[in-house]
């Protein structure tokens, strides 16, 4: 690996030399005869909150208070954590789930370095903008400090991925364990707890993170400095996102076709391959979702400050919105731990006893709950916070009705999903049904089918949600403000994440349900000797392990449901939150939408191409992040087939499975390097070719990538629990009907958890890296009197990007005779 990183780190010093170094030394001389005011992001200036009172207090001093609620916050993720740890567990359970956890530790740590090195290409474009062409003064100070932010924002999203690996890999043995005992609810709630001390968390750190920027950072650079905050954060979810997803996949495949090939159990302990999926299943389902949620979270909130200084002329109505987003954002903290409280009280009073249960039905009670909750908040505080915003006595309920259509989105999404992935779906029995008869290819095809229609569904309905929040903005919200359907569907990207810890916590469900499952298995606990006279006597259970293993396989079921839920919540976000950054752009591009407002229409040829543009983008992206799941994949099946040794052996040995983990390693890394170089160029030389057509592309990725990470998700999730019918409902593992189902589940996993989920971030990183890009050619197009050496630059960057598209495919092709 370390050979290999500092392949990566030559070829991206060959860069430096050629049209990167190029483009820099270009950009600096034309920085020289440039003489104009700095604007844009450069210009973005936070008023003085203390110029407005709230219930009597100065809104400075009341967002301290908020600092308050994110320490609470902290205290009860971390509340959760350490009872986590104490829980009674097996020591073989605890032994194997350390040593996931080890295995997790390694590939942090090498990501981590990998991060270090592309931040690199961030900072580069950080310092010719907020440093040469746009210099906030002194540059001395904030130069540093908004480098420093951005820093962080990545440090954020790698900070609480580690958090959830943790808490996950404390919680998969003692819900394995759990499962014991013989009643379903402790095997429901140990993964919940899990999944709200992650939530809690992770909203806490980046709250207080943006607090610390809105309250203690000079408002003439704040702006910048949440800019690079949330590059940062993208950055790391980005990276996190896409190579969790393809390490997680490359093992998931690798270990999942060893049950046709060889006829063995699932998570058989001789399998090398059940480690790296297990690491997997923490590095993709765990690290990725907790590095995705922090940095969507942050970039949500950058998106509606960038909005309010850019679009909202009265400092004093600035403040008030300021506040009152902030106070909302407190509120979700609030709103989610009452909900957790409210719906466990009534999830044990009915199940704490009970012998058998339905594990989605209090999930799906929480997210409603917490809705519920969250709707009638919202109305509260915006009460209480703006019963009059300018001079307008009516706004506060109009813009907490906005945000409620996206809380309401954020329970109505799930359920729509459930109809196309749950075990209980028609759309999933149908691909049974199909699989019983047709084999893995109707299987397939009904799986594409239930795709299909989801995002027709899952889109009507989120248009329907933005078109009450764009109607309501026509009720005088524009006299305060330009573009107030903007701000609109900002809010409803905002309402989106009202439920934040909730989302996370069923999010993170899965995970620990499927490492369960896995931990299980490999403690190879029913061969302990004495096991149920030990158990008997240390812990007072009389064990029935088939029991065990059925509940644990059940509530599998249920964890892949609710993974799936979150997945069209993130990227709806991604999309609608785009719309508020991409307005950035287009406010500077216009000069405050007052000239060249007619280069946003058809009329105009470059952004019309801009829209196609950016299709083709999603789809390679597609197909990259495939490629590299197949490819890493093949080499995995390649070494397990080898080294597997089912006879005479209880499991696999520790130095097989870790080199099935560093073969995970390996390629996911090398699909990421190619996926992130070409993006990082394609977005330089797309900005470069004119900013309209930049414009373009940008609304072209969003639209583009809502509806294939939604297909793909469903479509992903819809095979996958028709393998969990297959092996639950209708007991037929090992059976053809079993391995139709298993072939369709590998065909979903890169679908549902490699490139689906990665679309949100990469949508939301270009959004923002771009926000600098596109003015970076601006500057320098005004520099040189022309668009002639802009123009050239956007070739050299397209070539640098184009030969990492061919690298994505040509350079990870499998090797082997067939080559």
């Amino acid at each position: 690996m370390r050979t290999w990183l500092a392949s990566a780190w030559s070829l991206g010093c060959r860069f430096a030399k050629g049209s990167a170094a190029a483009a820099f030394l270009t950009l600096i001389s034309g920085a020289a005869t440039l003489a104009q005011e700095a604007g844009g992001e450069a210009g973005l200036k936070v008023p003085d909150l203390s110029q407005v009172t709230f219930l009597g207090i100065d809104g400075h001093k009341l967002l301290l208070f908020g600092i308050v609620f994110c320490v609470f916050g902290l205290i009860f993720g971390l509340a959760i954590y350490s009872r986590l740890k104490g829980m009674p567990v097996h020591k073989s359970m605890r032994d194997i789930s350390e040593l996931i956890y080890e295995t997790c530790k390694t590939y942090l740590f090498t990501q981590g370095k990998f991060l270090v090195f592309l931040w690199l290409f961030i900072a580069v474009v950080i310092v010719l903008y907020f440093g040469v062409l746009a210099p906030v003064h002194p540059t001395a100070v904030t130069l540093p400090i908004i480098l420093v932010f951005s820093i962080i924002g990545m440090a954020g999203s790698y900070g609480v991925a580690w958090f959830g690996i943790r808490v996950n890999t404390f919680a998969n043995s003692r819900t394995a364990f759990a499962a014991l005992r013989g009643k379903p609810y402790p095997i429901y709630h140990t993964p919940l707890e899990a999944g709200m001390s992650i939530g809690m968390m992770l909203i806490s750190v980046e709250l207080l993170m943006m607090l610390f920027i809105l309250l203690f950072i000079p408002g003439d650079y704040a702006g910048p400095c949440f800019i690079g905050f949330a590059i940062g954060e993208s950055l790391g979810a980005a990276v996190l996102r896409i190579a969790g997803g393809i390490f997680t996949k490359i093992a998931d495949i690798g270990s999942d076709l060893m049950k046709i090939v060889f006829k063995i159990k699932e998570d058989d302990a001789r399998n090398p391959g059940v480690i790296a999926d297990c690491t997997g299943d923490n590095a993709g389902d765990s690290v990725g979702p907790s590095a995705d949620g922090f940095e969507t979270y942050g970039v949500t909130g950058v998106a509606l400050i960038t909005f309010i200084l850019l679009a909202v002329k009265d400092p004093k109505v600035q403040v008030q919105l300021l506040v009152w987003i902030f106070v909302m954002r407190i509120m979700m903290l609030v709103s989610s731990a009452g909900a957790y409280f409210i719906n466990g009280f009534i999830a044990k009073a009915k199940y704490g006893t009970a012998d058998k249960m339905n594990y989605e039905a209090p999930l799906t009670s929480l997210v409603w709950i917490t809705s519920i909750v969250s709707i009638a908040l919202t109305y509260v505080i915006s009460y209480l916070i703006i019963p009059t915003l300018g001079t307008d006595a009516s706004q506060w309920w109009k813009l907490a009705t906005i945000i409620s259509c996206g809380t309401l989105a954020g329970a109505v999404i799930p359920e729509l999903v459930k109809a196309f992935t749950s075990t209980e779906s028609r759309h999933v029995r149908e691909v049974v049904s199909s699989a019983e008869e047709g084999g893995a290819s109707l299987g397939i095809l009904s799986g594409f089918v239930a795709g299909n229609f989801s995002a027709y569904y899952i889109g009507l309905a989120m248009v329907l949600l933005m078109s009450i929040g764009y109607l309501i903005s026509t009720l005088d919200l524009g006299i305060l403000m330009l573009a107030p359907a903007v701000f609109a569907f900002g809010l409803v990207a905002f309402g989106f994440l009202g439920m934040g810890p909730v989302t996370i916590a069923v999010d993170s469900y899965g995970p620990v349900t499927d490492n369960a499952q896995s931990v299980y298995e490999l403690s190879l606990i029913e061969q302990v000797p004495g096991i149920q006279q030990e158990l008997k006597k240390d812990y007072n259970i009389d064990v029935n392990f088939e029991r065990a293993k059925d509940m644990l396989e059940a509530n599998d079921g249920a964890g892949n449901t609710f993974k799936a839920t979150a997945k069209p919540v993130l990227i709806g976000t991604a999309v609608v939150g785009a719309t508020t950054m991409i307005f950035s752009i287009i406010m500077a591009l216009t000069h405050g939408l007052t000239e060249n407002v007619n280069n946003l229409s058809l009329l105009h040829a470059p952004f019309v191409l801009g829209l196609i543009t950016g299709g083709a983008m999603i789809y390679w992206f597609t197909g990259a992040s495939t490629q590299a799941v197949t490819t890493g994949a093949y080499r995995a099946v390649e070494f397990i087939k080898a080294n597997i040794h089912l006879e005479g052996a209880a499991a696999a040995s520790v130095a097989d499975s870790k080199k099935v983990v560093e073969i995970c390693t390996q390629y996911a890394q090398k699909g990421m390097l190619n996926i992130f170089i070409a993006v990082f160029f394609a977005t330089l030389a797309f900005a470069f070719v004119e900013p309209f057509f930049f414009i373009g592309y940008l609304f072209s990725i969003a639209i583009f990538g809502l509806y294939q990470a939604i297909f793909m998700a469903n479509a992903g999730g819809a095979w996958d629990n028709a393998k969990k019918i297959v092996e639950v409902e209708l007991k037929q593992k090992g059976t053809p009907l079993h391995d139709a189902t298993v072939v369709g589940d590998t065909v979903g996993d890169p679908f549902k958890d490699t490139s689906s989920v990665a679309l949100n971030p990469v949508i939301k990183f270009t959004t923002l890296f771009g926000l600098l890009a596109v003015e970076l050619a601006v500057q320098l197009t005004a520099s040189q009197g022309g668009n002639g050496l802009t123009h050239i630059l956007a070739a050299a960057f397209f070539v640098v990007s184009f030969i990492f598209v061919y690298r994505s495919f040509y350079g990870m092709r499998i090797r082997g005779s067939a080559a």
